[in-house]
């Protein structure tokens, strides 16, 4: 009996101990985990306590931009020529639409003026934007399209209608190429600005005025705390950190004697370029045909870019700087200015001009536009009946070298360094630009064709006003500019533009300027001179000179009737001038492609701008 007994004892004693071990092992286990439960809580709430309380604060509270309103443009009379309009613009903030996709097919159902461009345009600029910013997927909603988005927004969380700014400008086309317009900033242009100033800014200048000033234009973004619901709809503001708005910019522009420029070019394809000689103001710089730039600020179609872009008169090219023309016989003057200068000729010093050229030893024939010549000609009357033969001679005997020093002082070959960003340099022809470009040797012949401006040589219209404007001034030149002053939005007082001296054209004689434009002002006034397309009857007194550019030399053209050549084929008409002579106030460039309305084109804005100057002193 004893045995069974123990055997039972024994077996409880094993059975307690193996429980008081589990008892102890559970207790242990509940004292680590509670332990590592009261650390975490620890950490979480002490050491991470900020960064959960800027989570939390983000699932109530969002920091939203606050574009800034782009500053006007007006020109230098106060007329406004760029300003900002209210209007709606469907938004979308991506990371509070649960599917993109179901949301954009919906959309496009409920608003079929939502566009597939609209919504390709949508996505790519989803693509450079983080998924808090909204972004706009549809511009410029009608009073109907608000009110029908309204009635079932709440079937697109994520999607809001807000009132924003959107650049208008409301000459149209007579300021589409100086203003240029704005349009949707890419993902290159976000890397060359500074994209913390972008957040909540849709639009960037594109081209012109719009962009070459886009850091004055466009101002400092400010921002919003503002409590959202779970929509993302706002239900109250917290703070506010408001935007300064970009600066107002006054122009040169006179739009007034712009619009004159348009009606005289009258639907033709051409250029008008008109200067301050005393100071580089750009007073009018039109090109001809323009384009509506308010269809850019939109995002402008496929089907309208396509017309625009293809469109035979090339209506998105800037002539005026960016266009390349042989200036022809408007360089004249500046090769008399050389051979005076290089002791090759002088005021005596004539020839007799039987129509034509030959260099020596050489059978090739250099004909005059005259067909039997101009008789004897001095330096003097080459320039007022533009005689070809008498500068082929002074081009000769002068030399390339001599030749093209002249006109690089006078700014020929070079970027004038105006305001824009568009412009061309235009080509001035030697020796080493033919070897670099042509690979082959200069030739007598090309300095020939080049003292008439005719060959490789190429300019500008804004480059022919800015080398006329030095001729005006007797070599005193100032860089092109159209900005006149600017005035921040916290301020009062405009800051002017800063006028800027080049290096002025000095003569050895300053006999040689009277020569010349003297010259240039018999163009005008005498019967042989050739700009009796300006008139003889101008109330002031007008330096001129006139340039024929060969489109096409075909021999089969030389004896045929003007009116029965084919109009592309047409040569264009150049004509620069400045008045009045005694004490220049305008310097004008005008070309005009296939056609020779230029030196009527110039009259008609040189009476305006004289007619409105008489209209200011008696008011």
């Amino acid at each position: 009996m004893t045995r069974p007994l123990f055997k039972k004892q024994k077996f409880e004693r094993h059975k307690a101990e193996t429980l008081r071990l589990r008892l102890v092992f559970l207790a242990l286990m509940v004292i680590v985990l509670s332990l590592g439960l009261v650390l975490r809580l620890c950490y979480l709430q002490v050491y991470q306590f900020s960064h959960y309380n800027t989570l939390s604060l983000k699932n109530q509270m969002s920091i939203l931009p606050i574009a800034p309103p782009r500053g006007i443009i007006v020109d230098r009379h106060g007329v406004i020529l760029a300003q900002n309009m209210p209007v709606y613009v469907l938004e979308v903030t991506p990371e509070r639409v649960p599917n993109m996709q179901q949301m954009i097919v919906a959309l496009q159902k409920l608003l079929p003026s939502v566009t597939d461009d609209d919504i390709n345009e949508f996505k790519r600029t989803n693509r450079s934007n983080r998924s808090y910013n909204a972004i706009p997927i549809k511009l410029k909603l009608t009073e109907e399209e608000v009110a029908t988005f309204a009635s079932q927004q709440y079937r697109f969380p994520g999607v809001n209608i807000k009132a924003r700014l959107m650049r208008y400008y409301p000459l149209g086309e007579l300021t589409a190429h100086v203003l240029g317009y704005v349009g949707r900033i890419n993902i290159e242009e976000l890397k060359r600005v500074d994209s913390s100033n972008y957040h909540g800014t849709n639009f960037i200048g594109k081209t012109g005025i719009e962009k070459y000033y886009e850091d004055r234009l466009h101002g400092e973004v400010g921002y919003q705390q503002v409590e959202t619901d779970v929509s993302g709809r706002t239900v109250r503001v917290v703070n506010t950190i408001p935007p300064i708005s970009g600066e107002k910019l006054i122009l040169t522009l006179d739009i007034a004697l712009q619009k004159k420029a348009y009606e005289a070019l009258d639907n033709k394809r051409g250029a008008v370029v008109a200067i301050n000689p005393r100071n580089g103001e750009v007073l009018v710089l039109a090109s001809a045909p323009g384009f509506d730039p308010n269809l850019f600020v939109n995002g402008i179609s496929t089907k309208n870019y396509s017309a625009l872009s293809n469109a035979s008169t090339r209506p998105l090219y800037n002539r005026a700087v960016r266009g390349l023309y042989p200036p022809a016989s408007t360089v004249k003057p500046y090769v008399a200015l050389a051979g005076l200068e290089n002791d090759i000729v002088d005021i005596h010093y004539a020839i007799h001009d039987p129509g034509w050229f030959r260099l020596p030893n050489v059978k090739h024939v250099y004909h005059d536009w005259k067909k039997y010549g101009h008789g004897v000609v001095n330096i003097q009357r080459a320039i007022m009946m533009s005689c070809d033969t008498y500068f082929f001679q002074l081009g000769h005997r002068m030399g390339i070298t001599h030749l093209s020093d002249m006109y690089r002082r006078f700014g020929f070959g070079q970027l004038t360094q105006i305001d824009l960003t568009e412009e061309a340099a235009g080509i001035l022809p030697d020796s080493q630009w033919k070897q670099k470009q042509k690979g082959v040797p200069w030739y007598p012949g090309d300095t020939l064709i080049t003292s008439i401006g005719q060959g490789f040589m190429l300019a500008t219209p804004l480059q022919l006003a800015n080398a006329v404007s030095a001729m005006a001034q007797k070599g005193e030149r100032f860089r092109p500019h159209l900005l006149n002053q600017s005035i921040p939005s916290d301020q009062e007082n405009p800051h002017p533009y800063n006028v800027i001296r080049e290096k002025s054209v000095e003569l050895k004689q300053d006999a040689h300027w009277d020569i010349v434009r003297e010259a240039m002002h018999s163009v005008i006034t005498s019967n042989e001179g050739t700009g009796y397309r300006f008139g003889r009857n101008a109330p002031y007194s007008v330096a001129a000179k006139t340039g024929t550019a060969q489109v096409f030399t075909g021999r089969q053209y030389v004896d045929t009737r003007y009116e029965n050549i084919p109009e592309h084929l047409r040569d264009h008409s150049l004509f620069i001038a400045f008045a009045p002579v005694e004490a220049p106030e305008i310097a004008i460039a005008v070309m005009v492609e296939n056609d020779v309305a230029a030196a009527s084109v110039a009259r008609q804005v040189m009476d305006a701008y004289f007619d409105m100057k008489k209209n200011e002193k008696t008011s």
